[in-house]
């Protein structure tokens, strides 16, 4: 099966996840049928600020904007199995755990997860209020995944780059991407 996977980039800091995130579903075209992508206007600032470019204006998938409730994926009728929130921004968490679909961002969450099909939230902050952990027990419950952007180093990551693949390659593995990776117990 062909994955249809909506990723959405919101204002948190952590560009570096969703540019390899989106490098890394580039390269495995051959597991995707479409990839939708909508970024915040806020993650084009952290984009930018933290990574120096705006090389998310090259990226080979179909953009939408925020307030594009036309997007396939507004409806659960577009069938698209996974949506991947990289990262995810506690306002925007805490939006799709009550509920609140003001923008494409949350209200394609909210299809998601009235479909049941995988919702996965790269939260990226740190240290988490009552509020945040409340909110992540929500979605959890709601269905969703809480992923936190929170690396790994037993692979021994000797760049910035390496540090942030354990993040996207373990949300890549939750979306049912197969990829070569380092496993526990294995090598790459």
């Amino acid at each position: 099966m062909k994955h249809r996977i909506v990723v959405a980039v919101t204002g948190a800091s952590g560009s570096i996840y969703a540019r390899q995130l989106l490098s890394k579903l580039q390269a495995a075209a051959a597991q995707t049928e479409e990839i939708a992508l909508v970024m915040t206007g806020n993650a084009r600032t952290v984009w930018e600020t933290e990574l120096g470019t705006k090389d998310y204006e090259q990226l080979p998938f179909k953009t939408y904007t925020q307030q594009d409730f036309h997007a396939p994926f507004a409806s659960g009728s577009g069938r698209f199995d996974t949506m991947i929130i990289c990262p995810c921004s506690m306002g925007t968490l805490g939006r799709i755990a009550t509920g609140i679909s003001n923008d494409l961002i949350t209200r394609a969450a909210d299809v998601v997860l009235k479909e049941r099909r995988r919702l996965i939230c790269v939260v990226r902050e740190t240290p988490y209020n009552l509020m945040h952990v409340k909110n992540m027990l929500a979605v959890t419950e709601a269905g969703g995944i809480i992923c936190p952007a929170t690396p790994s180093f037993y692979s021994r990551p000797q760049t910035i780059e390496e540090v942030a693949a354990t993040v996207v390659d373990r949300v890549l593995d939750l979306a049912g991407i197969e990829q070569d990776t380092f496993r526990w117990g294995g090598e790459l």
